[in-house]
């Protein structure tokens, strides 16, 4: 081989000798560093799993301690909301028979009221017809009796009567 392509091959086993090198330097700083950062996350899990674990053990002791008590809430809600459901629908009927009645009622006392009103009416007109006006008549015949026996009595007389106060209403209808 000759001497050049000696030298070129010697160049090139010593550039890749020291590739090789500097890949070793870089690979060795990367197991040091992943080292550290192993040794790091180890750590780090190590203290999460020491605060981690008690919290989960306590948090599964409650929820099995509680699974009875929940489920026994369970029930006594579904019971308190069927007691519920039948109180309001035993309340809704009581308040529906309640509200006819009470319907009912107020027609029953419409129909008393206006019955009521209609017999004072016709209580009215027979009074009316049946005492007021024969009382007027009786009381204008009297007036007119008067008025003629006050005429017959002042023609005898010789002294001019006094004009008597005219008689209000009221006092024509005493009796």
């Amino acid at each position: 081989m000759d001497h050049t392509t000696l030298t070129v091959l010697t160049s090139f086993v010593a550039v890749t000798a020291i590739a090789v090198v500097i890949q070793m330097g870089i690979l060795i700083g990367l197991f040091v560093s992943m080292r550290k950062t192993s040794a790091q996350v180890l750590a780090l899990a190590a203290s999460i799993e020491s605060r981690a674990v008690p919290a989960l053990d306590a948090a599964n002791s409650i929820l099995v301690d509680s699974r009875g008590r929940m489920t026994e809430i369970v029930s006594n809600l579904a019971a308190v909301s069927s007691s519920l459901r039948s109180q309001v629908d035993r309340f809704d009927s009581t308040f529906s028979d309640a509200m006819d009645r009470t319907r009912r009622q107020v027609i029953r006392a419409d129909d008393l009221v206006s019955r009521t009103i209609d017999h004072v009416e016709e209580t009215t007109e027979v009074l009316h017809q049946g005492v007021i006006g024969p009382v007027r008549s009786v009381a204008g015949l009297v007036q007119g009796l008067t008025v003629g026996i006050d005429t017959f009595f002042k023609l005898t007389r010789k002294f001019p009567r006094r004009e008597r106060a005219p008689v209000s209403q009221d006092e024509e209808l005493f009796i």
